[in-house]
């Protein structure tokens, strides 16, 4: 949350009893994809390219829980961050969604 005078348009207010009394910023598309690496990074402890096939398994089913393969061109970006192929994204998705 941010104040008053730190708003920026896009913003959202956030208010009680009908008052403004701080604003949201909502973070940009562009990196959500960045951010939900980052956190999933967190989580497990490691780089995803250091994982071994079961960290980089959970690793595609929680970025999947988190809507990551919504976004476009994800999965290559995910494989590439991963040192991995498309298809073995492709692999783990089938295989978490069966």
């Amino acid at each position: 949350m941010i104040g008053a005078e730190e708003a920026e348009a896009l913003d959202v207010p956030l208010e009680w009893d009908g008052e403004v009394i701080a604003y949201v910023r909502i973070g940009s598309l562009a990196d959500a994809l960045e951010n939900l690496v980052a956190r999933i990074e967190d989580e497990l402890g490691a780089p995803l390219p250091e994982l071994d096939r079961t960290g980089k398994q959970i690793a595609v089913r929680l970025l999947d829980e988190r809507g990551a393969f919504l976004l476009r061109r994800s999965i290559e970006d995910i494989a590439d961050l991963m040192g991995v192929s498309r298809i073995t994204i492709y692999n783990y998705l089938n295989a978490i969604r069966a």
